[in-house]
């Protein structure tokens, strides 16, 4: 049966490192994606080589010790986006390198990345990704910079995969935009990571990614649901996604990755149930795997 994993941040913020680590594997996950690349403006990445390197063998070091797996890392990822000038993008690229880096120290060969947005817009004091007029010099743009990362994962191992975004208004945000990018760099250290809440946002068919992706490429997985309107990273059932139709696809192609869940805790629970939502949470995700999987 294919593995299961669930985000780091759904687990460590709430127990602990160490702790959260442990349930996660009591509760029966065989993976964690680590996500402590996504914040840049922390301790982490203010240390020397010497020190990142010794923080990360560490983090890694008791992963094992837990019984875990590290099969994927996500990418530096800011909210609003900075990505406006060259400026901004080289000190995303230089961010991005070095936690490329970082996931190959962690013993990682996964490292999920979103694409840069240069155009936004306010609205209401929300921040729209909205790029009508420039999507060319956006496609450009996240080719040059795309191509950069990908030499810096092929010197560590690690390959880069570019995630679909839940933003209608921008031009790289759905898996047919993902797969121009993917396809017209062509390196095998640049692949795609499926996120079917972003999918189910953009009115798509999830099963139907799965398809246009295929095997080869489709490399990661963030799974959660959503109303169909807003990114709520809702448990898997909850939401507008056909979960059947998404194992079937995942099956008949052979899939043989890990089911990844990227889901919000409820904040609404008391403290005593925590646990017991955790539990049922992934008897959602390893049903979905038991479904996707051609080894019952």
């Amino acid at each position: 049966m294919l593995k299961t994993a669930i985000d780091q941040k759904y687990y460590c913020p709430t127990y602990g490192y160490r702790e959260g680590l442990a349930l996660m594997k009591k509760h029966g996950y065989d993976c964690l994606d680590f996500e402590e690349f996504c914040e840049t403006d922390t301790e982490l990445f203010q240390l020397d080589s010497i020190g990142f390197e010794k923080y990360l063998r560490k983090q890694a070091e008791i992963c094992r010790e837990e019984g875990l797996e590290i099969h994927q890392t996500h990418g530096p990822w800011r909210w609003p986006p900075r990505d406006f000038t060259p400026a901004d993008r080289e000190e995303r690229l230089e961010k991005m390198s070095k936690s490329i880096e970082g996931t190959a120290i962690l013993g990682c060969d996964k490292f999920i990345i979103h694409p840069i947005m240069p155009y936004t817009t306010w609205v209401d004091g929300h921040c729209i990704v909205k790029d009508d007029g420039h999507e060319q010099e956006v496609y450009d743009i996240n080719l040059e910079f795309m191509r950069k990362l990908c030499d810096v994962g092929r010197k560590c191992g690690v390959t880069v995969c570019f995630e679909n975004m839940p933003m209608p208004l921008f031009s790289l945000a759905s898996i047919p935009d993902v797969l121009r990018v993917v396809n017209d760099i062509n390196d095998d250290y640049f692949k795609v990571c499926l996120d079917t809440g972003h999918s189910a946002v953009l009115k798509r068919d999830v099963a139907e990614d799965v398809r246009l992706i295929g095997k080869d490429l489709l490399q990661s997985l963030h799974i959660h649901d959503n109303s169909g309107y807003h990114d709520d990273h809702m448990q898997p059932f909850e939401g507008v996604i056909k979960w059947v139709d998404f194992c079937d696809a995942l099956r008949q192609m052979n899939f043989d990755g890990v089911m990844s869940m990227e889901i919000k805790r409820a904040k609404y629970l008391p403290e005593d149930l925590w646990e017991m939502q955790d539990i049922l949470l992934q008897r959602k995700i390893a049903a979905l795997a038991k479904m996707a999987s051609n080894d019952k």
